[in-house]
């Protein structure tokens, strides 16, 4: 399912935090959001699945505005992974997966085969089919992220929205997490601070920068050193990956970009 935003303009507080936002994920591709802190990331996800309604503009599922749909059929079709997210849920891990299914059920209708198989299946694919019993809330950081990454599996989206889903995982499972992305290729919306992680991802980028989109491509057109100067303000070479080919970001840690001249990023 193809993701369109048309024109997003999001207010809050009454400041602009996204102004006139332009961007897509073509069906069955990963789309990447980055951007410093503050850029409105986690503002244009919020938008995608109806936590945040904009000022202005539009949000269209396969040329459909999400806003006209009902909330069920919104969550029919997308699947979010927020950044905030409850830790105090008083459920066995297999109880939090079981939820991605309520878009596809009626109201007090209990679970049948296919939704136990389904559960199962999304548990195996974070590999924690074996803690389906453990308490929720007992679980760490990481864990938590890898089941409700799988009560966004259970939920069969046809879009997957995901806000820094690699937030508190170790290195193994952030390896296991995108490669698990890649594997699925659905149509997906992932904000990521990792640029690197991003670049091996994603095959586009939309770069955002004070609430406006200011670089769209593939990661080997976007992540330049002049982009990276510019709206990271850091310095960088870009080189490819000896073991992927995929674009790999080396940073100067010793010397800060304004350093070297660069000039502040305008749009």
């Amino acid at each position: 399912m193809r993701v369109a935003i048309e024109d997003l303009t999001v207010t809050l507080a009454g400041r602009a935090v996204l102004s006139g936002v332009r961007l897509i994920a073509a069906e069955g591709e990963i789309a990447g959001l980055v951007g410093p802190n503050g850029s409105g990331k986690s503002t244009l996800l919020r938008t995608v699945y109806r936590h945040l309604r904009p000022h202005a503009g539009r949000v269209l599922l396969a040329g459909r505005d999400v806003r006209s749909m009902t909330t069920a059929e919104t969550a029919r079709h997308v699947a979010a992974l927020p950044q905030e997210r409850g830790s105090d849920f008083e459920f066995t891990v297999r109880e939090v997966v079981a939820m991605g299914r309520a878009p596809y059920k009626r109201a007090f209708a209990g679970e049948d085969a296919a939704d136990r198989e389904i559960v199962a299946a999304a548990l195996d694919q974070v590999g924690l089919g074996e803690h389906a019993g453990r308490s929720f809330a007992a679980l760490s950081g990481g864990e938590r992220q890898r089941v409700l990454l799988a009560r966004a599996f259970a939920q069969q989206p046809d879009v997957l929205v995901l806000d820094e889903p690699t937030n508190h995982l170790d290195v193994q499972h952030q390896v296991e997490l995108l490669a698990l992305l890649r594997a699925q290729r659905s149509t997906t919306l992932i904000s990521l601070h990792d640029l690197n992680a991003a670049a091996s991802l994603c095959d586009r980028l939309h770069v955002l920068h004070e609430g406006a989109v200011v670089a769209s491509g593939t990661p080997r057109e976007v992540l330049t050193p002049e982009l990276l100067a510019k709206v990271f303000g850091v310095r960088a070479a870009v080189v490819e990956h000896p073991l992927t080919g995929d674009p790999l970001i080396a940073f100067d840690h010793h010397t800060p970009a304004s350093a070297g001249g660069g000039p502040a990023w305008a749009p």
